[in-house]
């Protein structure tokens, strides 16, 4: 069963309808470094991370205690709208059916709010909060461009298989 962190935020989401759009953002990542000026919380690692097909940089905070990522590691990341595999828009409570999401098929997930968003030219610089912990992703604008300011988004984790 995968991991969840960080309460879900109120609100109805200004992202698009997943259906139509499939994941608002996703690439592997290779983690750089793990909390690069030192560790701040008992709990929480922040991750330095560079996207392995698109050009993306990302700083994230993980729940160490409930999701562990080390060095040199890589992972999948996906931003969604929705934890509906029909890709409807989630309602606004927690759904307690016990039918599959999007969640099933990743380790670890959080709920948060885009709450920052800087055009610079071709580059973007978005940040996310998860109730706390907090990520920011740095890349092409074309890359980023699903991901809308204010919008309910999903951080889906997933660890890479390595290669035996």
């Amino acid at each position: 069963m995968a991991a969840v962190a960080a309460a879900a935020t109120s609100g109805s989401s200004s992202a698009g309808d997943e259906s139509k759009t499939g994941p608002l953002f996703d690439d592997m990542f290779d983690v750089l470094r793990v909390n690069p000026e030192g560790k701040k919380f008992e709990k929480v690692n922040r991750l330095v991370c560079k996207g392995t097909t698109l050009d993306v940089d990302m700083i994230v905070d993980i729940a160490s205690e409930v999701y562990n990522l080390g060095k040199d590691e890589r992972f999948s990341l996906r931003i969604a709208s929705t934890l509906r595999l029909d890709g409807r828009k989630d309602d606004d409570a927690f759904d307690q059916s016990g039918r599959e999401t999007l969640l099933d098929q990743y380790d670890y997930g959080m709920c948060g709010r885009v709450f920052q968003y800087d055009i610079k030219g071709s580059k973007v610089a978005l940040m996310v909060s998860f109730g706390g912990l907090l990520m920011k992703l740095e890349g092409e604008r074309q890359h980023l461009a699903a991901i809308e300011l204010d919008a309910r988004v999903y951080a889906l984790f997933r660890k890479a298989k390595s290669a035996a």
